[in-house]
């Protein structure tokens, strides 16, 4: 059955699904783009390489660009993309049950945990080397949002409790971290300076595959999220009387969020602002009433793959972290938004 805006699909006599037409439209435009960027990235650098002879080389894995294109560039773009992707997904999920598009991971802690627990685990000797980075950054970032969960907690969660407490135990967590970095020598704090910004240099498919494992074992729930986030644009009294298990729905959402966003963090450091930025550029784009996951995905990552690609190449040979590019481009976006949240409310 067609109309005029949306198409449902029927798999199976049982079940259906819905389409939204411009929904699709947009995603297979960001599609095409996020491979046009990828292979422009692959091409571009201090070495140019044309669009066949990068072909050729993934092709064949041999040619005069192998470890400029092999081994540099591509494992750097691959992660950049799936990183992007999962903060998209992890910022919708986390802007749906707070309500609010001002809000992220990060104000849920995910960051700030990190970034604390990476920090104790250098000054405590648990780890010794950045390659153990990772799992402790992970490990970090899901402690910190179940704290700021079960902070929040009074007989229910309320969206804006959650954001508050988030915020609170974001600015101790920064504390910690400021603390070591002022009491730290100088080789251990420049590398934790180095993480703390948000870098895909001299990354590659090591980061890469863990996520793209987690991405993928979190598809059948993220094909869950995607029809449990549309009663929560409804008032909680609404969707309750609608059957709808309010406070289960948003901890399991909050849950793939953080999960999302603190493996994007393993991965890559602290980025700040896709997550924010990506799930509300794709609602504009597709206009719906709920934030699309897949083109929050699409669009987080080819905001990142550009941001990394204007990162390599606007002032050679220096090359800026891309996570301090995209607070240079998201702290005006979100200023932007505040404003136009701050004219709407009067």
């Amino acid at each position: 059955m067609t109309g005029t805006a949306r198409i449902v699909v029927r798999p199976t006599p049982a079940t259906s699904v819905v389409l939204h037409r411009r929904s699709l439209t947009v995603g297979f435009v960001l599609l095409a783009l996020l491979l046009t960027v990828m292979l422009v990235s692959a091409c571009l650098g201090q070495t140019y390489v044309s669009p066949a002879e990068v072909w050729h080389t993934l092709r064949t894995g041999t040619g005069p660009h192998e470890l400029v294109v092999g081994e540099l560039r591509v494992p750097r773009i691959v992660l950049g993309a799936l990183v992007g992707a999962a903060l998209g997904l992890s910022g919708a999920l986390v802007q749906t049950v707070t309500r609010n598009p001002l809000a992220s991971p990060d104000v849920i802690g995910v960051g700030h945990g990190a970034a604390a627990a990476t920090v104790l685990a250098l000054a405590t000797g648990v780890i010794t080397s950045p390659g153990s980075l990772p799992l402790v950054s992970v490990a970090g970032g899901l402690a910190a949002a179940a704290l700021v969960y079960a902070l929040a907690w009074r007989h229910g969660m309320q969206p804006s409790r959650f954001v508050l407490t988030g915020v609170g135990v974001g600015v101790a967590l920064s504390a910690v971290v400021q603390l070591y970095l002022t009491d730290s020598e100088l080789e251990a704090a420049e590398q934790i300076k180095l993480w703390l910004t948000g870098s895909l240099n001299g990354r590659g498919y090591e980061q890469a595959g863990p996520l793209a494992v987690v991405l993928l074992l979190t598809l059948p729930a993220l094909g869950w999220a995607s029809r449990a986030m549309r009663p929560l644009g409804l008032d909680p009294d609404t969707a309750a009387a609608l059957g709808v298990r309010v406070d289960r729905v948003r901890l399991g959402l909050t849950v793939l969020g953080v999960v999302l966003a603190a493996t994007a963090t393993g991965a890559a450091g602290p980025i700040g602002f896709v997550a924010l930025t990506a799930p509300q550029l794709a609602r504009r784009l597709t206009r719906t009433p709920q934030l699309p996951l897949l083109n929050a995905a699409l669009t987080g990552a080819v905001v990142l793959v550009t941001a990394d690609l204007a990162a390599r190449t606007l002032v050679p040979p220096l090359e800026i972290p891309v996570g301090a590019l995209t607070a240079l481009v998201g702290g005006p976006y979100l200023l932007w938004l505040l404003g136009r949240r701050t004219g709407a409310a009067r």
